[in-house]
């Protein structure tokens, strides 16, 4: 072979090794992510599956010395990585749904009571093990795309025919650079595109690469009609999961729910879900709003949480003219603050697309669905007085304060700390610079989850708005039917307890259709021993991950709960 005809498969294998490092890397994100959906503690699994995964890539660089001939090990290989690299996700979702809905489908056929449904035993390990089925897919791709540094290795030497002194330095240098640029089309493109899409974008790069080999090698390989074969039918396969795996795979998800899916997509951010129940000829429909499969809202009951979130913070204040709400996109807290005729509300959430699709609910919702959310939210989001910053909270409370702006009141609705990126925004840094924010006579409150599932993380609140200078900080709880046992905390930057000042009043200043002021001040009352153990429970100082810590280890204590907003 000539020099020239050497230095084009250098080319050859140096950039087919860049493009699979790129596949590799983007395949470690997708399953960590979407395992982190299905597992619901985004952390640790993302952290476990690339772990696991480096490891099973070291195994599988010892098993390839088994492999004889390189150039045909190397083009079963990239079959198999484009055959799990575009399927894998389609399969976890397949044995997810089918474990869930199975016992479902046995009690019907058997005429069962729902709480008779055989979900124990047997069901409970068929579930558990379908439910971590994307670290057995990890540690399977992990393992054969381990096996793409050792035979390009070899393949250059043998193409050279010789040992060649920087063989590995030149591999593994274009595999970092590879690498490296996938990290960065993950980032800046295939997180914006639907999961399926991505798995099957990065599938067809590694077939793209067999097939390349097939073509380039054609003398050296074996079974070559069997190898185009199979690269034209998981071509076809991989057309078909980039053009309609979204469908199946929602298709697939939607049976985790208990009602009727409605309307699903993926922001940027997250997934939303609404699902839909029918109670009676004569009432309304229900309508479920999820975000990553947890439920936010019910239209059934939350008027009782948004209630207890803003009433009780606008009473106790001195003014509710200018109102600052951290999250709450879907505009249900504004609603309710609106009724308080202020002058001007600042409304801070992340998600731009999930604020748009409840600012204007019939450019994307279906016709019956939109017109459930209008009625809802009152379109609150489109009212003049309101302006909507989308930002991360973290940020955006640094501009607030460098252009000097001001507060009577400040409500903050965001998502439980079930995932670190929402741990800063429940901890001292944080809520000492939204008390910067708050008036000298004005109240802020915050949803603080549940202090019946989540004691430890609801009073670590309490204790780290304590730290953050405020001077009384306090707690009260209700029954919401849709989450159990709510709790939230208030507290006033200078002057007398929330409590006392709610107390000096006759009745709440605006009327609530269901809130009373005696429940409110009934609902700062707990248990003799509730908060018995407060001493031990840690402040959570930003870096610390303290309440996303107790938060996760309270929902995993309770396994049967841990997927309660599926079933």
């Amino acid at each position: 072979m000539s020099t020239r005809n050497r230095l084009w498969d250098d080319v050859l294998l140096i950039l087919t090794m860049a493009v699979l490092a790129g596949c590799g890397l983007i395949y470690e994100y997708l399953l960590s992510h979407y395992a982190g959906r299905v597992l619901g503690i985004m952390e640790s699994t993302i952290y476990a599956m690339i772990g696991l995964m480096i490891v099973a890539m070291g195994l599988g660089a010892f098993a390839a010395r088994k492999i004889q001939c390189a150039f045909n090990g190397f083009v079963w290989l990239e079959l198999a990585i484009a055959f799990l690299g575009s399927g894998s996700i389609l399969i976890i979702g397949g044995l997810i749904a089918l474990t869930q809905t199975f016992p479902e489908i046995l009690g019907q056929m058997f005429n069962l009571p729902p709480d008779a449904y055989p979900r124990g035993g047997l069901f409970k390990q068929l579930s558990f093990i379908a439910f971590n089925s994307p670290y057995f897919f990890g540690l399977i791709l992990g393992f054969f795309i381990g096996m793409e540094i050792p035979l390009i290795a070899r393949i250059r030497e043998e193409i050279h025919q010789k040992h060649l002194k920087h063989n590995l330095g030149t591999i593994y240098g274009a595999d970092y650079v590879g690498a490296g640029i996938g990290a960065a089309i993950w980032v800046v493109f295939l997180l914006t595109i639907d999961i399926s899409k991505a798995s099957a974008l990065t599938a067809a790069l590694n077939l793209l690469a067999g097939s390349v080999f097939v073509i380039y090698y054609w003398q050296k390989l074996n079974w070559r009609k069997t190898l185009i074969s199979a690269h034209i039918v998981l071509f076809v396969a991989i057309i078909a999961i980039y053009q309609f795996g979204n469908s199946w795979l929602s298709q697939m998800s939607n049976l985790l729910y208990l009602d009727k899916v409605v309307y699903s997509d993926k922001t940027r951010y997250q997934q939303l879900t609404f699902t839909e129940r029918n109670i009676g000829a004569m009432q309304d429909k229900v309508i479920n709003f999820y975000l990553n499969g947890r439920l936010q809202f019910s239209s059934s009951d939350e008027f009782i949480y948004h209630s207890y979130l803003v009433s009780p913070v606008l009473a106790g204040s001195a003014r509710q003219e200018n109102i600052l709400i951290v999250g709450g996109g879907d505009g249900l807290a504004l609603r309710d603050v609106l009724q308080w005729q202020p002058k001007r509300v600042t409304l801070v959430d992340l998600d731009t697309e999930l604020i748009n699709l409840f600012k204007s609910p019939n450019e994307k919702l279906p016709k019956q669905l939109a017109n459930s959310i209008t009625s809802l939210n009152k379109t609150s989001l489109q009212d003049k007085r309101v302006e909507i910053i989308s930002a991360d909270a973290f940020i955006a409370i640094d501009k607030l304060l460098q252009n000097n702006e001001g507060f009577d009141a400040i409500i903050v609705d965001l998502p439980d700390p079930s995932h670190p990126d929402l741990n800063k925004l429940y901890s001292v840094n944080f809520y000492a610079r939204l008390k910067q924010l708050l008036a000298g006579d004005g109240l802020i409150g915050i949803q603080s989850a549940s202090p019946y599932h989540a004691k430890d993380a609801f009073i670590a609140i309490g204790k780290t708005v304590d730290a953050a200078g405020f001077s009384s900080v306090q707690q009260y709880h209700d029954n919401v039917p849709s989450f159990g046992e709510w709790g939230w905390t208030i507290a006033s930057k200078i002057g007398a307890a929330p409590l006392t000042r709610l107390t000096k009043l006759s009745k709440l200043p605006v009327q609530h259709h269901w809130l009373t002021l005696p429940m409110v001040i009934n609902a700062f009352d707990f248990s003799r021993d509730f908060y018995q153990n407060q001493a031990s429970i840690p402040i959570n100082y930003l870096g610390s991950h303290a309440i996303y810590q107790l938060h996760q280890q309270a929902w995993q204590d309770q396994q049967g709960l841990n997927n309660a907003h599926l079933q």
